[in-house]
């Protein structure tokens, strides 16, 4: 529909869809660029398939691959409560996941503008660089892993190369981040044709894997093995904790699934997909995991839980170099869409004028970089030290996106509750609208989870808020916005669409 003002912006009405229509209003908008507005429908193209690929391509990585292992050493789980709790986590994160990606889908916008409503539009900054840190540390973790697997890939092909050493995988590593930081700038587009590709092939190599080392270990034994913990000690403290660590695994993408679901054309797509894809490619890749670490013993004759230095130690070029390349795949396809994606939008947030998309990616990159500086420089000889980064930040982002808990409850509250599905999309973009500024009421609601979770994790107090962090953080975030916004004196009329 062409705009009968072209300096006044309104939101158009399509079927289920809103798009925006651009005047110059929001064009010279310093909180607007073409890679932050709302998307077209005619961009809207996810099917349910693409969703549910692009779930199994971000679920299939080296980390769900450990998840099984964590629990059982560090939570006191079986293997059987182990692969339980993952099932559960991930039917419980579902909830947020389809619930945040319902105004994506609607109003095209992605994750950063959609905080917009709830925190402001300069109080956004706030949550946006909290959920981007955690993406850039996950980032440099991942590339870290493709790294070591571009590294035994050329020690397999090319003569001379396993001597380079640390060095090789330097080279890896930063091979692998040229790779993921090009799709990226490619666009949306090119992501949804990668995961699409990625995602049968990955499912078929697990099921491979899965038929290969069932013969070299017992179910039996492998399932009744009791649990670590103390005798006599609840199960369902272990198992609530374990199932909250696991909530926490996809507590960052709850946050920003709008970035995606804004490509989605209806949202029976992005629900039926996220069912699809989610909670059964996790609980298997994870049961994989558990099974290659049993066999690992009788593969190689010690127990290794790493599925690249596992298959690195296998006597054969030939399966060690397909091996590299599927792992190649599978860690490029969780590290575009989880990693890259979401710091993109939210440095764009900071001075969409100033950092478009491509500059996005690649600042990206470079704090990616920075996070694993530590590490690379070990792997270079620089410095000798046995702190691995990685195995730190791995800790540390876990526990971290606990404090993610309050924003997911804060959205959904604002979204449903508050604004009744009801935005002003122009508004989203426009420094003197109805979003300007600061929303002390998202921010509130956000510090005073954060702030007891602090408390009770240095003082021992209140321990279950913190043991439950993702819980009792959406929760009472939730709950706090929502008592605080009922007073709200924002007229009605700013939050519903134009030409409804």
């Amino acid at each position: 529909m062409k705009n009968e003002n072209p300096e006044v912006s309104s939101a158009v009405r399509v079927g289920e869809f809103y798009e925006l229509n651009t005047g110059s209003d929001v064009a010279s908008s310093n909180h607007y660029n073409d890679d932050i507005a709302p998307t077209s429908v005619k961009e809207r193209t996810w099917s349910v398939w693409n969703v549910a690929a692009l779930w199994v391509g971000m679920a299939i990585c080296v980390p769900t691959y450990t998840l099984g292992g964590v629990l059982t050493a560090y939570f006191g789980l079986s293997v059987t409560e182990a692969l339980l709790a993952i099932l559960v986590a991930n039917i419980i994160v579902l909830i947020p996941l389809t619930l945040n990606a319902f105004p994506g889908t609607k109003f095209g916008i992605p994750f950063p503008v959609l905080l917009r409503s709830s925190f402001g539009m300069i109080g956004s900054n706030i949550p946006c660089m909290i959920r981007a840190l955690v993406a850039c540390g996950w980032f440099g973790i991942q590339t870290m892993f493709g790294g070591l697997a571009i590294h035994i890939l050329l020690s397999n092909l090319v003569p001379g190369w396993e001597s380079l050493g640390g060095t090789g995988e330097v080279i890896g590593f930063f091979a692998f981040l040229v790779l993921n930081l090009y799709i990226v700038i490619k666009g949306a587009e090119s992501i949804k044709i990668m995961e699409t590709l990625a995602a049968p092939l990955l499912l078929a190599v697990g099921i491979g894997l899965m038929m290969w080392a069932s013969p070299k270990i017992s179910y039996e034994a492998l399932l009744s093995a009791p649990a670590s913990r103390p005798e006599g000690a609840s199960f369902f403290g272990y198992f609530a904790a374990g199932v909250t660590a696991m909530v926490g695994f996809w507590a960052t993408l709850s946050l920003n699934i709008p970035d995606f679901s804004r490509y989605v054309r209806s949202q029976k797509d992005q629900i039926a997909g996220q069912i699809i894809g989610l909670p059964l490619t996790m609980f298997f890749f994870a049961a994989l995991g558990v099974v290659l670490t049993a066999a690992s013993t009788t593969l190689v004759g010690e127990t290794i839980s790493d599925p690249v230095s596992l298959i690195g130690k296998i006597d054969s070029p030939f399966w060690v170099v397909i091996a590299m390349i599927l792992i190649i795949i599978a860690t490029l396809s969780t590290n575009t869409a989880a990693n890259i994606v979401s710091p993109t939008n939210d440095f764009q947030n900071l001075a969409p004028k100033k950092i478009n998309q491509t500059r996005g990616v690649l600042l990206t990159g470079l704090i990616g970089i920075l996070l694993m500086g530590w590490e690379l420089l070990k792997k270079l000889g620089v410095i000798e030290s046995d702190v691995s980064v990685e195995a730190m930040y791995s800790g540390w982002l876990l526990g971290y996106s606990s404090l993610l808990g309050p924003i997911a409850g804060i959205m959904i509250v604002d979204y449903f509750l508050i604004k009744r599905q009801r935005l002003s999309l122009p508004d989203l973009y426009l420094t003197e609208g109805a979003y300007r500024g600061f929303n002390m009421n998202g921010l509130i609601a956000f510090a005073l989870p954060v702030a007891f979770t602090l408390y009770s994790l240095l003082t021992g107090q209140l321990n279950w808020f913190y043991q439950y962090g993702w819980f009792t953080g959406s929760i009472s975030g939730g709950l706090i916005y929502w008592l605080i916004a009922r007073s709200s004196t924002v007229p009605v009329t700013q939050l519903v669409p134009q030409n409804d």
